[in-house]
């Protein structure tokens, strides 16, 4: 629904991790391993489904069913049609090569589909330490071997929707194009992806940056070469293709032409200028060369565009855009052709932020065209498709716009399109958030709707700030960049909504009152609105709080053991704090602007923050902090800390960088001192969770170096002993922004990633559970008076989105409640939260979670869900709490 990743400069700068990648990482080589413990565990995703920007998808012309996706910066997938989910292939990235989850392109190996190519690296300036390289694989992905490249790729940079720029000869499977960024040129391989060198004959790399004044490097790259296309009608089997085509970003000389299999290359005369060529796509059959232009690089930019097409045999060049350059406000991207009926033309404006992205398809080689949606009297508007979100409810934002704007959003940042070369019915097209697609696309000439449903499981993309795991209530809270974040209460299963009222573009931080975990606050970014926002439900349900003067981004905030107070320490202002729900703050003394800052898990008037190589505490509800006399503390602000429920004072800190002090420290004195174990290289985050069997004192988690492996790494004695919980395969690049243990399940730990979203373990140790099978919940207790406000909040094709309150209002609290209804028409839960559904045929009956049991006289709860309909949908009128008739308001 907005641009949620780098918009400008700016706001690259301002975005952290997303923008500007983890920091700088040790360099040297490891030490070698000494002995370390090592344990058996299961990984999986908690799952949100999609959540980041897919720039790339790939189907193989030689196989059925065999497609890959590729992500800016989490990595590469491929397909499983059993199961219509993806895969996920670079979670062997380790920590030195973090930038490698960046993938700027992908191939393909149509005459041997065991083959697949990666182009891998996530900035070409200082934000990523690493060249890029060149990942193949013979086994489609499950393993992969490396070719080290001499400059750097920008899978997260401008210009990262253009593609592919990685290419396999279709007659010579050895032959391999890579187009690269930065003025590097054109490369080839001939040995199948082992050794690469530059095309010293190709004339032209590129001149076109984004921002050409951008300091930072990020916009003022040189976008290079942009993408490979081979026209497979002139050669043979074991041949190399005579014909090549490659697209520049160079508005004035855009297209090149090899036709002796890359010898000699010219630019193709009569071309259209003042645009970039953002995807280059050949139909071989007709002999055209279809072109998507754009006046910038995108993915977020883009104001005019065209789209053209060139014929092979006779060099004409035939503008087919369907709609006059005036009337464009976006460029074209997304470009593909049916391989089934080449005639068949597909197109995005991929940068149409509003009202919505649009879609443009023809059947006659771009002489007539047809689009997704039109206008029949403004701002009505009539869809060629329906959506059907259900599987990923979160996509309709929570939004109530105005017409012509609707929600779910068709899309935006639309510049992977591809019909399924196989099936003419299949088409995926990637957004800013997630995949959608459809099956029944021929729908779509017949006059009757398509269907488009995310088709988007197992591809997990966001970037995970910070995680908190409360002892009761849901299970995980995350705070995630661009999506804001969401609340479990089944890791099996996607959330209804991102956190909303307020809907932070980014969540900061989060915290939750120790002895309170109802209490939940959080602080993020937003473009205008208030910063940090407050729940009384364990996260269910938010209200805005308000900001200090000149706040202009979420910081880190804690809340105090009790929930009676918080302290908040924003960007764009100094530290603050504030009794009850921040509607008031005051400035805190003795503390420098821009301080982590954490509560004492036990003592509500405890707080403590780091900042500099220097540790502040508060006894007085955060008013007035005082500097720790500890010294030996890293120096820099690379540092994230916690103290440990259930003992005063107990604080556990991890961070550092390779020029200095590095490591885990331990204080039991609230921060007075504090001892570095010696036991640990390196660390970069710290939690805990529930103690091992017959230990006192909880786990502890870390992001480590330990014994000269980098891991995650686990402890059931205080730091003594560690034991490796992840291996070689389970690896997801950065993890150095937040990790936190399970208070109720002995073994399990939540990890953030950078891109690979929120991946949790479950050890094979005795205590661990499956997370599988959900324990069945307790039959509520009596209930008494009550009321029902049913209220159905948003509606599809063959679906809708219901919020039902339950209201006491009898004279006593309820200690568990039961609610049933019928429906008339058929319909059917797919997913509901807040409370834990069973439905036989038309009969529904909602019970209360672990959490919401306990409804005080005059009080409500209020659950969610969505389910499918036909085209009837009668709310239901008669509603029964245990046995007994409700009011129905």
């Amino acid at each position: 629904m907005r641009r949620t990743r780098v918009l400008t400069t700016v706001l690259a700068l301002a975005a952290g991790l997303l923008a500007g990648g983890p920091p700088a990482l040790a360099a040297g080589a490891p030490q070698p391993a000494g002995t370390l413990a090592a344990d058996t565990y299961t990984w999986r995703n908690a799952r949100i489904d999609g959540g980041g920007f897919v720039p790339g998808i790939v189907f193989n012309r030689g196989e059925k069913d065999l497609a890959y996706a590729r992500t800016d910066i989490g990595g590469a997938y491929r397909w499983q049609e059993s199961t219509k989910t993806w895969t996920p292939l670079l979670d062997s990235v380790g920590w030195d090569d973090w930038g490698h989850t960046g993938v700027v392109s992908l191939a393909s190996d149509s005459a041997d589909p065991d083959r697949v190519y990666a182009a891998v690296g996530t900035y070409t300036n200082d934000w990523d330490p690493t060249n890029g390289a060149v990942l193949r694989s013979t086994d489609r992905g499950a393993s992969w071997k490396k070719a080290d490249l001499p400059f750097k790729l920008g899978g997260n940079m401008p210009g990262r929707g253009m593609g592919e720029r990685l290419a396999v000869d279709p007659h010579d499977n050895d032959v391999l194009y890579l187009g690269a960024p930065s003025g590097h040129g054109l490369w080839r391989s001939t040995d199948a992806g082992v050794t690469w060198s530059e095309v010293t004959a190709f004339p032209n790399p590129g001149n076109y940056a984004q921002d050409p004044s951008d300091t930072s490097g990020y916009a003022s790259d040189n976008q290079g070469i942009t993408w490979v296309t081979f026209d497979e009608s002139t050669g043979g089997a074991g041949t190399a293709t005579r014909t090549i085509y490659v697209g520049v970003a160079d508005k004035e000389n855009a297209v090149y032409r090899s036709t002796d299999a890359g010898a000699t290359w010219q630019r193709i005369a009569g071309q259209p200028t003042g645009h970039l060529a953002h995807k280059g796509v050949l139909d071989a059959e007709n002999g055209y060369l279809y072109l998507a232009y754009s006046d910038t690089g995108g993915p977020y930019d883009g104001g005019k565009g065209r789209l053209y097409r060139y014929a092979t045999a006779t060099g004409t060049w035939t503008d087919i855009s369907p709609v006059a350059e005036a009337d464009t406000y976006y460029g074209f991207s997304g470009l593909t052709v049916d391989r089934q009926n080449p005639g068949t033309v597909m197109a995005t404006a991929y940068s149409s932020w509003w009202p919505d992205t649009q879609i443009f398809r023809s059947t006659d080689s771009g002489g007539t065209w047809t689009q997704a949606w039109s206008y029949t009297s403004y701002p009505s508007r009539e869809n060629r498709y329906t959506m059907d979100v259900s599987s990923s409810p979160w996509l309709t934002w929570g939004a109530n716009p105005s017409p012509p704007e609707q929600t779910p959003k068709l899309g935006w940042m639309t510049e992977a399109l591809e019909i399924d070369p196989f099936d003419s019915d299949r088409m995926m097209y990637g957004t800013g958030a997630t995949i959608y697609g459809t099956e029944n696309l021929g729908n779509w000439d017949s006059g009757s709707k398509f269907t488009i449903t995310p088709m988007v499981r197992g591809l997990e993309e966001t970037a995970v700030n910070d995680l908190i795991s409360p002892p009761s209530g849901a299970p995980l809270i995350s705070a995630l960049g661009d999506v804001g974040g969401f609340r479990h209460t089944d890791l099996t299963k996607v959330p209804s909504m991102m956190f909303t009222q307020p809907n932070f573009t980014s969540t900061t931080s989060l915290d939750f009152a120790e002895s309170q975990p109802n209490t939940v606050v959080r602080a993020g970014n937003l473009d205008s609105g208030p910063h940090i926002a407050f729940s009384t439900d364990n996260g269910a349900n938010w209200f805005a709080g308000t900001d200090p003067s000149g706040v202009s981004g979420g910081g880190t905030v804690a809340a105090a053991a009790d929930g009676s107070r918080f302290v908040w320490s924003p960007q764009g202002a100094g530290v603050h704090y504030a009794t009850g729900f921040g509607t008031s703050w005051s400035a805190s003394s003795g503390i420098p602007a821009g301080a982590v800052v954490e509560s004492d898990r036990v003592d509500p008037k405890t707080f403590y923050g780091f900042k500099s190589g220097t540790f502040y505490v508060s006894t007085d509800g955060g008013a007035t902090f005082t500097a720790s006399a500890a010294t030996g503390l890293p120096a820099g602000d690379s540092v994230r800390f916690k103290a440990l429920p259930g003992a005063k004072g107990d604080i556990w800190l991890a961070g550092g960088a390779s020029d200095g002090p590095y490591g885990l420290w331990h204080s039991t004195d609230s921060g007075a001192t504090f001892t570095k174990l010696s036991n640990v290289d390196e660390a970069d985050t710290v939690g805990f969770g529930k103690a091992a069997p017959g230990a006192s004192y909880q786990t502890l988690f870390t992001s480590a170096e330990i014994g000269g492996v980098r891991g995650i790494f686990r402890s059931t004695d205080r730091g003594a002993t560690w034991t490796r919980v992840n291996d070689d395969a389970h690896q997801w690049g950065w993890t150095g922004a937040a990790i936190t243990g399970d208070p109720r399940v002995y073994g399990r730990v939540y990890v953030a990633t950078n891109g690979r979203g929120v991946v949790y373990g479950d050890t094979s140790d005795t205590g661990g559970t499956d997370p599988e099978e959900p324990e069945e919940p307790e039959e509520p207790g009596p209930s008494g008076a009550c009321a029902v406000t049913y209220k159905i909040t948003n509606q599809w094709g063959d679906g809708f989105q219901a919020d039902v309150q339950l209201t006491n209002t009898g004279p006593a609290a309820w200690n568990g409640w039961s609610l049933t209804w019928s429906f008339a028409n058929g319909q059917k839960i797919s997913q509901l939260w807040n409370g834990s559904p069973t439905q036989s045929g038309p009969t529904v009956t909602v019970r209360n979670t672990d959490w919401n049991g306990t409804v005080a006289a005059g009080s409500s709860v209020a659950f969610g869900f969505t389910a499918t309909r036909s085209a009837t949908n009668t709310a239901p009128t008669a509603f029964e709490l245990g046995g007994q008739a409700c009011a129905v308001r």
